[in-house]
């Protein structure tokens, strides 16, 4: 393997000459090894927990309404999802910056730190009136704003210590894991609220996230900062350290280091600054039609999600009079079948294609939706069927979902990668939470089935439109570089190998 060329000038390119240097390459090309699993494990379980507090924060509202409990009216109990989103939103854009200038590592530890903090203050809420609420009410929005900074932050480690070859299934697999949260957050609400006075039930139910999670920040402070931010940010000898710790453990387990050819260097000069006017040029002047992609795809993700997630209760209990206190066991096959979808079709995105699959989910999605809401319409369905339907139509979606936040990463250039991530998923995020309350308002009082099956045909819609969008505006970014997908900002030259996408440059 040719030795890469790792100049130890303390201030990087910006300081001295452009280096040269093959670590994009040698991650790429890396046989898998337990290194990897590892870190997916230590990562990709913040969106378990994630998944788990939301699950759990729904099931619990009804009980903060209790006299005995906070004695919060319905508005105020409502206002705990509202709180816990904005925090997310907030907490993307100002962490998602904060890890293109900082590094990964650090804000993957603060985040899920800052996290375990907000969710175990709520648990101490211990009385009512004006100032608990307000309490009850900021340490959402701090638990929130850990969990939004983890997307941006997760993402872009994922995506740049992944050999090429994993890229996409690895993330597919990781935010898919949400869904394994979704699931035990459903059997850990119905074992507490069936086994627990409600006085206790819910603080239990907000410490869950905590208790489960805090041995994990260990874990991850064992996790090296991204190879590939070091050498973009000129420090070169860290870089090669941070490598050097994985391949060595590669080589420990028995495996071999595939040679790179010295063609494959890339050649970086002075590093771009991270800011937001940076991203802003990169998108609209660079990328305008990327950036098209990527806000089509995770808003038309995120109004679905959101829509069909948060009203799938009163759809059961208005429509099929499934009693409110079964209605979350019907969350169990629901989850199960997201879950099952990037787990299963995860390795097509790496083989396949992304842009085949992008738009074959999206699009089987939101064909299966309008199926679906006709035999709604038509009221053949039974609650059983209604949820084997939605288990079928989001094994595809969750897939697709999923690639939207892998698409939000790798089609835009490292240096504002963790910033683009937050932006798009502030975007989706921002649009997707008109879905909940124009669905509640669709349903009513479930006496009239067309106004809903209109709603089920609008979320079919526009599952379709993001299909269209990955048909036309697609990136086939698989099992390419990172570099070659994207050029860094701060790339001199590439060497011999591909400087711009398949399809032109600044698409």
């Amino acid at each position: 393997m040719a030795a890469p060329h790792t100049p130890n000038a303390p201030g990087g390119p910006a300081d001295s000459a452009p280096l040269r240097s093959l670590i994009p390459a040698r991650i790429d090309r890396m046989p898998w090894s337990g290194f990897h699993t590892r870190m997916i494990v230590a990562l990709g379980c913040a969106w378990i927990l994630d998944g788990l507090e939301i699950t759990v924060a729904s099931a619990v509202t009804s009980v903060l309404t209790h006299a005995d409990t906070l004695g919060l009216t319905s508005g105020e109990a409502g206002l705990i999802a509202t709180v816990y989103l904005v925090g997310q939103v907030t907490g993307a854009l100002f962490f998602g910056r904060m890890a293109d200038r900082f590094g990964r590592r650090k804000l993957f530890l603060l985040t899920f730190g800052v996290y375990l903090f907000g969710s175990g203050l709520t648990a101490l809420t211990f009385g009512q009136g004006p100032g608990w609420d307000v309490y009850l009410y900021l340490t959402r929005f701090v638990a929130g704003t850990g969990i939004g900074g983890e997307y941006a932050a997760i993402n872009s480690a994922i995506q740049e210590m992944m050999p090429a070859r994993f890229r996409g299934r690895i993330d597919l697999l990781v935010n898919g894991t949400y869904w394994a949260g979704a699931f035990l957050g459903t059997v850990a609400e119905l074992l507490l609220l069936s086994q627990v006075d409600d006085t206790l039930a819910w603080r239990l139910g907000f410490l869950l996230g905590p208790l489960l999670g805090f041995s994990v920040l260990f874990v991850r402070r064992h996790l090296p900062e991204s190879p590939r931010w070091l050498i973009m940010h000129g420090r070169a000898a860290e870089a090669e350290r941070s490598l050097a710790r994985i391949e060595r453990e590669v080589t420990e387990r028995g495996h071999t280091l595939p040679p790179v050819d010295e063609g494959q260097a890339i050649e970086i000069g002075a590093s771009a600054r991270s800011t937001f006017p940076t991203l802003l040029r990169v998108l609209f002047r660079s990328y305008p039609r990327r950036a098209v992609l990527a806000s089509t795809l995770m808003i038309t993700q995120s109004f679905l999600y959101n829509a069909i997630f948060f009203t799938y209760t009163l759809v059961l209990t208005e429509f099929y009079d499934v009693p409110s206190d079964s209605a979350p066991r019907y969350l169990l096959a629901f989850a199960a079948g997201n879950l099952l979808g990037p787990v299963v079709l995860g390795p097509l995105f790496d083989v396949v294609g992304r842009r085949r699959m992008i738009a074959g989910t999206y699009l089987f999605a939101g064909c299966a939706l309008a199926l679906a809401a006709g035999l709604f319409a038509a009221d053949v369905l039974t609650a059983a069927t209604q949820t084997a339907a939605w288990c079928v139509i989001f094994f595809f979606a969750s897939a697709g979902a999923s690639s939207g936040y892998l698409t939000a990463g790798e089609i835009f250039p490292l240096e504002v990668r963790g910033k683009a991530i937050a932006l798009f998923f502030a975007i989706g995020q921002g649009a997707g939470a008109a879905g909940p309350s124009f669905y509640g308002w669709l349903i009513g009082d479930g006496t009239d089935r067309m106004r809903m099956f209109a709603g089920f045909l609008t979320g079919a819609v526009i599952m379709v439109l993001g299909g269209l969008a990955a048909v036309f505006l697609g990136v086939d970014a698989e099992r390419r570089p990172l570099e070659s997908v994207a050029r860094p900002l701060s790339a001199v030259n590439r060497g011999t190998g591909p400087s711009t996408p398949r399809g032109g440059p600044a698409s």
